[in-house]
């Protein structure tokens, strides 16, 4: 076990050298790393309570998802009873009071109108409820209500599909390691290290994004649009930048194209007036349905609509038919920037309100960093002094791994850009101390086997290979409870699980194997007919 090959040595010494290497740009300015190649640009993220940042709790409006799946439903009930060949009319759907009410133009097709809707309610969860209740009043009327259950099971499902739009949106800003968590029913938590200025993060989060392209209603009467009323069948909706004047629009309720069917959104600018603007392109279905309406509806404004405002409503002058389109609504870069990034990541489901928010400044930050380093540089000295006090040479190789090991650590860290919270650096001290774990067995078993009459070589051979067994099952229990609080928790939690399962496998690789090099190069290079420990 003593006898390693050159090879062996290479094998063993050059990922410790990696790990090194990729640790020295945590310790060196933001300025010198930004210089590097990008292979060379593997940092420590700081966490939110080192580093400072921003800390945001997101309040969901519930109301707006029971109003969009009201929407949603309407939209499906003309799809389905204009389905077939056997087409069934129907008169304007009103969606007064939060219920969907229509009238069947043929008494006798009410029947098979209720039969057509009934399959496009579903089960509410396990509440063994329906989403909706339909039911006919007054022979010919079909009214569509929601049930709480199936709101309730909406706004769960809405909360989960937020909470990775909001993750997508955060990420694209180019952050790193935000803490995303939903808080009870309707809420999620936000915490983005290093950003001091949640401006642009508000704006940016409190954007639904939540595009649809709807037809101008020409017939609706200008004074009763300006009080805020409009036809059957349409809505009224603001319209800041009107350049007819008045502030309000009507717009039929139905949507022709929406930004689900979006492939992707980019931040460009005009070609004549050199003004920022989002080009949008869709994907087929969306390309196909866009040139449809535009080719029918030539001559007719186009409401281009952005989480309930008309943004603009130019008038189709030919089809448009690249699958492509343009919104302009007087930008500023950062505006039309964030807009694109918002449309790709997916729209939110539901409008949030920013109910609370901190900032944590960097001088905490700083605070607790250096506290931490304190810890960890008593531990180290500690500890080095106690190993070499105990165990002499041998001590100072153990000293030598520990070192080793943190860099290591920081290191690989680096390479998958984990975050370095404070209960991190308490992984960092508990790995400092628990690291010579290893050393302190194959010692005391080196020791046992010298006192048992074994020779030199015998003894070390005997020491590594009989604790090594040991050392392995003892950090295999420590290693499923690192596993664990990685898996089920969250935040600072994660982080201390992060640190301590990179420290496990970093330091019984230097305790066990790199110690074992160092002594094997002494043994054969000194040959001593008697050790020390």
């Amino acid at each position: 076990m003593l006898n390693f090959s050159r090879w062996a040595i290479a094998g063993i010494l050059l990922p410790l050298i990696i790990g090194i290497f990729c640790a020295v740009p945590s310790f060196l300015p933001d300025s010198t790393v930004a210089k590097l190649p990008p292979f060379m640009q593997t940092r420590v993220n700081l966490g939110l309570d080192l580093a400072g940042g921003s800390h945001l709790l997101l309040e969901a409006s519930t109301q707006d998802v029971a109003k969009q799946r009201l929407a949603n439903m309407e939209e499906q009930v003309r799809t389905e009873l204009r389905r077939g060949e056997t087409k069934i009319a129907i008169g304007d759907i009103s969606s007064r009071d939060g219920k969907l009410s229509f009238m069947v133009r043929n008494p006798s097709e009410v029947d098979a109108a209720v039969e057509r809707i009934r399959p496009l309610t579903q089960g509410a969860g396990l509440t063994g409820q329906r989403d909706f209740n339909v039911e006919v009043v007054n022979s010919s009327t079909i009214v569509i209500t929601p049930t709480q259950a199936g709101i309730d099971n909406a706004v769960k499902s809405a909360m989960q599909v937020a909470t990775e739009v909001i993750r997508k949106r955060i990420d694209e800003m180019g952050t790193r390691e935000p803490t995303i968590q939903q808080q009870g029913a309707n809420r999620i938590v936000v915490q983005v290290p290093g950003l001091q200025d949640p401006k642009g993060l508000k704006a940016l989060l409190g954007q639904t994004a939540k595009l649809e392209f709807k037809l101008v209603d020409m017939s609706a009467n200008p004074s009763e649009v300006a009080q805020g009323r409009a036809p059957v069948g349409s809505e009224v909706l603001p319209y800041p930048t009107n350049p007819a004047g008045p502030p309000m629009i009507a717009v039929h309720r139905q949507v022709m194209v929406s930004g689900e069917e979006l492939t992707d959104a980019q931040q460009t600018y005009d070609q004549q007036t050199n003004e920022p603007n989002v080009t949008i392109r869709f994907n087929g279905s969306g390309g196909n349905k866009f040139a449809k309406v535009t080719s029918q509806n030539v001559n007719r404004p186009f409401a281009i609509i952005l989480d309930g405002k008309v943004l603009s409503a130019p008038n189709i002058n030919e089809p448009i038919l690249g699958g492509s389109a343009t919104i302009s609504g007087s930008f500023t870069v950062e505006g039309a920037n964030q807009l694109a990034i918002a449309l790709r990541s997916g729209k939110l489901p539901v409008n949030f309100v920013v109910v609370e928010e901190r900032t944590v400044g960097p001088g905490l930050g700083a605070d607790s960093i250096r506290a931490g380093l304190v810890a960890s540089i008593v531990a180290v000295v500690a500890v080095a002094v106690f190993m070499f006090v105990s165990y002499g040479r041998f001590g100072m190789y153990a000293n030598l791994a520990v070192a080793i090991n943190v860099l290591v650590i920081l290191g690989v860290m680096g390479i998958l850009g984990a975050t370095l919270t404070l209960p991190g650096i308490a992984g960092f001290v508990l790995t400092i101390g628990t690291a010579v774990d290893a050393n302190v067995l194959i010692y005391e078993r080196i020791r046992e086997e010298r006192r048992r009459g074994r020779g030199v070589v015998q003894a070390i051979e005997f020491g590594y290979k009989e604790a090594s067994r040991t050392i392995f099952e003892a950090n295999v229990t420590h290693a499923i409870a690192g596993g664990i609080m990685l898996a089920l928790g969250s935040g600072p939690v994660k982080g201390f699980a992060i640190v301590l399962l990179i420290g496990i496998a970093t330091s019984v690789f230097t305790a066990v194997t790199f110690t074992r090099v160092l002594v094997s190069g002494w043994v054969r290079r000194t040959r001593p007919t008697d050790i020390h420990i």
